[in-house]
Formats: structure tokens, C-alpha cells, sequence
């Protein structure tokens, strides 16, 4: 996910350099026991970015896919570990050869204005999703279901996507190929359902604010107008489950500074925040101070379709110059680590030999700093470009933790490269976001947080024709390795990860994208805040069991 921290999931989901990740101590609701709850379940949360959407289908950053996350409602959910456990599912019975999928639905869901949850709604979510015409960009989470590839590129109807209504309350579903993570695929939000007659009678308004919105989750949005930076989650009677749900409001709240933040974590007015730099440095032993692993890389994309960074060694320049160790000590400060390549450490082991697949797929000589070098592939970059200097732009979010990121690239960048120059551009967010996608950049400071755990999640979205490859990055021998994974060799678990290995030692080698670091933080968090699931896979927020203690 866009980081996602962003999208850009994202994760995006995005996100994060792009995303406050907002947590609490605790577990599941069941941690209560016999604790007294407050008499008022209301809590103030902040993000750094504004949402930009409420349409599932279409939303790719890690604000806006928090905030379904609370508001809607798949098949699956994820549990803290990253792991899937049932949510409308009731049962869901697999096929021997592991390409059919027939999932029974709880028949008491409901849409906060009255509406059943149905298999129909389902169908009609994902036809819509792989729609062209609907744009959206984690159309590959699809990749797997039969048709989907067909219909995203335009030659095929929607309505011959693989996933089908039994009846009102039954979903079959027809993959391609067998897909062992299909499961974790469905508990992704452009997984959940729609209420088509919702829909449709909004049309292009649908999701552009809270009130062109309905929703089958814990909570429903109110105040959001599309524009705004404040709204809030209110409790959702319809839910099927509202027993669970303790917090009758949650409060968001955009500050872009970690000072504001701060100022309002201390004046009781949030609840938790995010802790960066020296506020990490500082606070990151306090008592109220809780360590939050991620799965999410940040990195610099850079704009291949023509220009200087379709030289390699300009890109193996870039990245040998940057002292990663440096930047995560000095500025970040708040528990992230200096990545070996794209996928992030910790997040999935050989399944023969239980090897992290960061330390096995690590390229040497592509993240390692090393001045001298970075020097070398300059000047020969600058030959082959038959340039004597160069001056290039570098796009980012606005947050100011993002800012000091960049600050620090644009130094290390200009003093350790002769004759280079580089200028910052720093938007809000979703502004950023959209140029990106766009192929409006030249360089782009962002970052990706894992949809689900598997190093697929990451690697598939560099495949040649993926819509998040916005830099237009390409290499055949990537996207065959890509494609025998989820092949020829999806069933065969010791060669689909040698084919895993193989994408990213590609991906390194190349400098398709210069990763830089995993983004790992610190939260502050209000100890009467219980109940909340954090997701350390795609750092998502699960507040349906949370409550506030005396």
C-alpha cells in the first residue's frame, strides 16, 4: 500500500514520511475483563495529510485507507501480526486445485442507511474497480482473478471478471491460478463491498465527501466536505457487530508539524501521536512511548520515461552518495532502519530455510554508501549524458518530518556529487500524489507500505504496465521472474521464492528505485487508550475494539 505510508497503501498506502501513523496500546476487546470504561468513548486522533477520498475504489494513500478502514467492511480483516480472520465471512470453502473460492456472507450485515450487505455488492465493487474507466490504481490487487488482467488493459467487459452472486448471501470466486495469499488479497479495502444503488445515485460525487458516502463498518464519517482538515468517525448503529464497537466518536484532526502535534498531545486534545526526530530522541523511552514495526519502504522513484535518470549510473550515483545510517540516526531518530533493498526486513522467510528475504535478496554495492564510487558513476554519467553539471527536481509531501528528510537528500546529493543541484519542491500530499501518478516529476520522494504479507505486495507493482510504476521503470527479465511466480510456479513454494529473490536482485541491481530506509516509528500514546489492533504488515489502525479505561 500506496505509503500507501503512503498510497501509497502506499499503502496506498502510503505512510510514514507521508503519514502520521496513529496507535494505542492493547490488543482486542477482550483484553477488558472486568476494567471500567469512561463514561465519555470519544478520542482525538491527527494525520499529516488530508484524506483524499472516501471512494474505496479509488483511494491510493494511507490516510484515506485508514479512514475505510474504520468506516467499511470485507470479507477478512487483518489481526496484528498480519494475519486474516473472518469478518462477513462466515465460511469459505476452497477448491482442490485451488482456483475456486465459495465464500458464504453473514446474512444480518447492513449499509448505514438501511441497506442488506450482499453478495451483489461484492461483485459489483471488484467489477468496478477493474473498470478503466474507474482509474483505480491497485487494480492489481485483481491481478489473480480470472479476466482481470483482460479487463483492465480495455478487452474485456467488466462483467466477466471471475466472481459471481449465489444466491443473496453466497460469493463465488474464479481465479486464473492458484493463490496461497488470496485470502490476505480480500481483506484489502478495494476488496470491500459497495452499495451499487448508493453509487449510482451520486455518480462522479460518490466518496468526494461524507455525505455522498454510505458505510457497513464500525463507523461513519460525518463533517468531511472534501476539502476540510477536521472530521469525524461517529459509532455505526446499522453495524452487525455495534456490541463490539465501545467508542461512540473519534476526532481526526490534520497537523502537519510534529510540534502542533506535540503541543496537543500534551494539552490532552489528542490521544496519541507519532514521534519524529528529536521528539523521538527525547521521548522515545518514555513510559507512554510504544515501538511500532513496520513493513514499508521509502524510497525516491525517478521519471524514466526520457530524461537523465534513464542512465543507470547516474541512478547507482545517487544512491552510493546518500549515508542512509546517517539520516535514520540524526534526523529520523525514531526507530526506522536502513533498507538493503525494496521488501523490508522482517516481513517474510524463505519457506525452506527460514532466511529473511531482505538479507537474502540484499544486491551489494546498490544501498551501501560509498562516496568514491558515487563520484566514479557521476562522472560517467555525466559523460555519457555529455553534461559537465546538472540540475534536477526533487518532488515531496509538505509534512515537516518529510521536509527534513529531503533536506538532508538535497545535501548529502550536492556535496558529495560535483556540479549537481537540487531543488525541492515540497506540496501537500495529495497534490504530490497526483503528480506522481501522473508522471509529473522528475524525482519523487515517497514510500510503500505492504498490502499484505508477501514480498509480492511489493515487487508486482514495478512490472512494466503496473499503474503504480510511475516512474515507467522496465526491465523483461523483472516482469518474467514476476509472472512465473504467479504462474508457472505459484504452487511450487521454493521456486515461487527464488522467483521473488531473482525480481528484487533485478530491481537492485538496475536502481529501478533508490530505496532508503524502512519506516519504523515511535508512538505517544494516552495510557487509558485500550483495545487498539495495529497491523505491523501495512501499519494500519484498527480502532473498532477500542475503549477509553477510567
Amino acid at each position: 500500500m500506496s505509503i500507501s505510508v503512503i498510497k501509497r497503501s502506499l499503502l496506498s498506502l502510503g505512510i510514514l514520511a507521508t503519514t502520521v501513523l496513529l496507535a494505542a496500546c492493547g490488543s482486542k476487546s477482550s483484553d477488558q475483563g472486568s476494567t471500567k470504561l469512561a463514561s465519555n468513548q470519544k478520542i482525538s486522533l491527527s494525520t499529516t495529510a488530508e484524506i483524499t477520498s472516501l471512494d474505496l475504489s479509488k483511494i491510493y494513500d494511507k490516510t484515506s485507507f485508514i479512514q475505510i478502514d474504520e468506516t467499511f467492511e470485507g470479507l477478512y480483516r487483518y489481526d496484528a501480526n498480519g494475519n486474516v480472520e473472518p469478518a462477513l465471512a462466515t465460511k469459505t470453502k476452497i477448491s482442490k486445485d485451488g482456483k475456486t473460492y465459495t465464500i458464504n456472507i453473514r446474512h444480518n450485515a447492513k449499509w448505514s442507511n438501511g441497506d442488506p450487505v450482499t453478495a451483489k455488492d461484492f461483485v459489483y465493487s471488484w467489477q468496478r474497480a477493474v473498470n478503466p474507466k474507474t482509474a483505480s490504481q491497485y487494480t492489481y490487487l485483481f491481478d489473480n482473478v480470472k479476466n482481470a488482467d483482460a479487463i483492465v488493459n480495455g478487452k474485456l467487459s467488466p462483467n466477466k471478471l471471475g466472481v459471481k452472486a449465489n444466491g443473496k448471501y453466497q460469493l463465488k470466486v474464479q481465479l486464473a491460478r492458484p493463490t496461497t495469499y488470496f485470502k490476505m488479497v480480500m481483506a484489502r479495502e478495494t476488496l470491500y463491498p459497495l452499495d451499487q444503488k448508493v453509487v449510482e445515485k451520486y455518480g462522479k460525487k460518490y466518496g468526494t465527501s461524507a455525505k455522498y458516502t454510505v458505510y457497513n463498518g464500525p463507523f461513519k464519517n460525518v463533517g468531511w466536505t472534501g476539502t476540510n482538515d477536521s472530521w469525524k468517525l461517529v459509532k455505526n448503529n446499522q453495524y452487525w457487530d455495534k456490541k463490539a464497537v465501545k467508542l461512540s466518536q473519534i476526532n481526526y484532526t490534520v497537523a502537519k508539524s510534529p510540534s502542533t502535534a506535540y503541543n496537543l498531545f500534551q494539552s490532552g486534545k489528542l490521544d496519541l501521536i507519532s514521534l519524529v526526530g528529536e521528539q523521538a530522541k527525547q521521548l522515545g523511552k518514555s513510559k507512554d512511548a510504544v515501538k511500532r514495526p513496520l513493513a514499508a519502504t521509502e524510497y525516491l522513484q525517478y521519471n524514466q520515461r526520457k530524461g537523465v535518470f534513464k542512465n543507470r549510473n547516474l541512478r547507482l550515483a545517487f544512491s552510493l552518495a546518500l549515508n542512509r545510517s546517517q539520516l535514520i540516526n540524526k534526523v529520523m531518530q525514531n526507530g526506522s532502519i536502513v533498507s538493503k533493498g525494496f521488501v523490508p526486513a522482517d516481513f517474510a522467510k524463505n519457506p525452506k530455510t527460514g532466511e529473511d528475504f531482505a538479507k537474502e535478496a540484499y544486491v551489494p554495492g546498490t544501498v551501501d554508501h560509498d562516496a568514491a564510487k558515487a563520484k566514479q558513476y557521476y562522472k560517467k554519467a555525466l559523460s555519457q549524458l555529455g553534461k559537465k553539471n546538472l540540475t534536477i527536481k526533487l518532488l515531496s509531501a509538505d509534512d515537516d518530518q518529510t521536509k527534513d528528510v529531503i533536506e538532508f537528500i538535497q545535501s548529502e546529493l550536492q556535496e558529495t556529487l560535483p556540479g549537481l543541484k537540487v531543488e525541492s519542491s515540497s506540496i501537500p500530499f495529495a497534490s504530490m500524489l497526483a503528480r506522481a501518478s501522473a508522471g509529473n516529476f522528475e524525482v519523487n520522494f515517497t514510500g510503500w507500505s505492504a498490502d499484505f504479507a508477501d514480498p509480492i505486495s511489493f515487487l508486482s507493482q514495478f512490472t512494466s504496465n503496473n499503474p503504480e510504476n510511475n516512474g515507467k521503470w522496465s526491465s523483461q527479465a523483472f516482469d518474467q521472474a514476476i509472472k512465473d511466480s504467479n504462474n508457472k510456479d505459484a504452487n511450487n513454494a521454493t521456486k515461487r521464492w527464488q522467483d521473488l529473490i531473482n525480481a528484487e536482485k533485478i530491481l537492485a541491481t538496475d536502481q529501478g528505485i533508490m530505496p532508503i530506509y524502512q519506516a519504523n516509528g515511535i508512538d505517544l500514546v494516552n495510557p487509558k487508550l485500550k483495545g487498539v489492533v495495529y497491523d505491523r504488515i501495512n501499519g494500519h489502525y484498527d480502532y473498532r475494539t477500542a475503549y477509553l479505561t477510567k
